[in-house]
């Protein structure tokens, strides 16, 4: 029976930042990146040694600037990799030079350990070790050498990990070590500590080595009185899933096809994959997964502004730039897909709310479905004027090529912006969009240029009129189409919008 570690599965808020930790400052090797497996519009990167083999891969899910985590029982605390004994100190001035927080170098288990804290605050300590890989990386760990669990069901969480092959190993003070052939687990006892909560730098789950597709299918029969289990076809690997008696998220995964399957060693990494069922979205998932560059490539560095954003850029820009604003519940990726149809050279800036009504995403608050609250549009207006400000000079975007965009809740909201700040907004294309404001301001748009798409069985288009009268009261271009369909978004609304784009230009 095949023993030990397959990977280990984290979250990161950041995906500029973890590549640059575990590629830049670690030296692993990014050997895949896709969309999710159990959600594609959700980024999922893996490192690992030369070769992408189980036993050195960590893989990150990317929730873009999510909310951090809480580390607490039924969780991986901290996640251990091995270098060579000798390069303990080498480590430690890599990482002063670097700036990258760390704590000792201490013994653990009489082994010289170094901790890290990676960008989202996840421990990851290297530990000297001789554990060789045939695929090592020049300066880099070798492999994973271990995980720590926080468990309040010590007893029985290490005895559950023997399903996986491993074996009682030594004990210090509240720690219980579980090894197999070649890595170890360390079971901490954490009773009456804090709950674990997902987020950013807590880990997801860690996953053991399975020699095949039938031990997957054994495994999961000795578990029927255990507890639900699932299994999965991840492409790379062929996956059980199952809660220890803690709740800690295990998987039981296959080693192969590996991640040589759909690219040669070379050229690991260097491709976005997507699971075979979303391969008619693949296009439009394609720019909504967020863009990043490897240490060495060059870069688009992300200013600090009042709002959550995202950039797309094509392969060939051509100098305009496309400024999203969602619907309720939607966020900063929302409308890349249509935008992108729209025009297919823009460079996107998706663009988050900062209201939130029962967990989703608004950019102003409400009373009820038609009453908004006022004060806040005005506040949440002045900010995004801010905003844009600092957007167009923050990154040298062209004004003169800017145009914005919103949907439903952020067209209203895009539409207020246009009166309360004209200089913010000077042309706009607004779907499915109503006024906001119960008293307008005497804004000045005169130049403002504006295109209202309302969908012709939407029960909101009534009020669409409204908006319109009041802009162009204000000296406001204001054209109106109408589309078939209701609230949603339609084809015709990126042929409509495409079309009105290119007559302005």
């Amino acid at each position: 029976m095949i023993s030990g570690i397959h990977h280990v599965t984290g979250i990161t808020a950041d995906v500029q930042a973890n590549v640059d930790f575990y590629v830049g400052f670690l030296g692993l090797k990014l050997v895949k990146r896709t969309a999710g497996y159990a959600d594609a519009e959700q980024l999922h990167l893996v490192y690992g040694d030369g070769l992408g083999r189980p036993g050195s891969l960590l893989t990150f899910l990317v929730w873009e600037a999510s909310g951090r985590g809480r580390t607490g029982i039924g969780q991986v605390l901290e996640i251990a990799l091995a270098v060579s004994p000798q390069s303990i100190s080498g480590w430690l001035t890599r990482a002063l030079a670097a700036g990258v927080p760390f704590e000792g170098p201490t013994r653990e288990f009489e082994e010289p350990v170094l901790r890290f804290r990676d960008p989202d605050a996840l421990i990851v300590k290297l530990v000297g070790v001789d554990l060789s890989t045939p695929a090592p990386l020049p300066g880099g760990p070798t492999r994973l050498r271990g995980v720590t669990l926080l468990t309040d069901k010590a007893a029985q969480t290490a005895e559950f990990l023997t399903r996986f092959g491993y074996r009682h190993g030594e004990r210090a003070g509240q720690t219980h070590r579980m090894t197999s052939d070649t890595d170890v687990v360390d079971v901490r006892d954490a009773t009456g500590f804090v709950p674990s909560v997902a987020g950013a730098g807590v880990p997801d789950h860690v996953a053991f080595r399975a020699g095949n597709a039938d031990e997957v299918r054994s495994l999961r029969q000795s578990l029927r009185e255990h507890g639900p289990t699932e299994v999965h076809d991840r492409k790379y690997f062929l996956s059980l899933y199952v809660r220890d008696p803690a709740g800690i998220l295990l998987e039981y995964a296959t080693d192969r096809p590996g991640m040589t399957i759909d690219e040669a060693p070379e050229a690991l990494g260097r491709t976005l994959f997507f699971p075979p069922q979303e391969a008619g979205r693949a296009q439009d998932l394609e720019v909504m997964l967020p863009q990043f560059s490897l240490p060495g490539e060059e870069r688009f560095p992300i200013r600090k502004l009042p709002f959550v954003h995202r950039f797309n850029r094509p392969d060939q820009p051509d100098g305009t730039t496309l400024v999203l604003l969602h619907g309720t519940g939607g966020y900063e990726a929302d409308l890349m897909p249509i935008a992108r149809r729209i025009a297919p050279r823009a460079t996107l800036l998706g663009v988050r709310g900062r209201a939130t009504e029962e967990g989703t995403n608004r950019w102003f608050r409400r009373f009820d479905f038609t009453t908004f609250d006022q004060a806040d549009i005005r506040s949440e207006a002045e900010a995004f004027a801010a905003f844009v400000e600092g957007a167009v000079a923050g990154y040298g975007i062209d004004a003169v090529g800017l145009t914005f965009l919103g949907y439903s809740n952020g067209a209203n909201f895009l539409a207020a912006v246009m009166q309360l700040y004209p200089s913010a907004v000077r042309r706009a294309v607004l779907l499915r969009s109503v006024q906001a404001l119960e008293t307008p301001p005497a804004a000045d748009l005169s130049g403002a240029q504006v295109l209202m798409l309302d969908g012709r069985d939407d029960v909101y288009a009534r009020q669409a009129p409204a908006l319109a009268d009041d802009l162009r009261a204000r000296g406001a271009n204001v054209e109106t189409r109408t589309v078939r369909g209701g609230h949603e978004l339609t084809g015709a609304d990126a042929t409509e919008a495409a079309d009105w784009l290119e007559q302005g230009t």
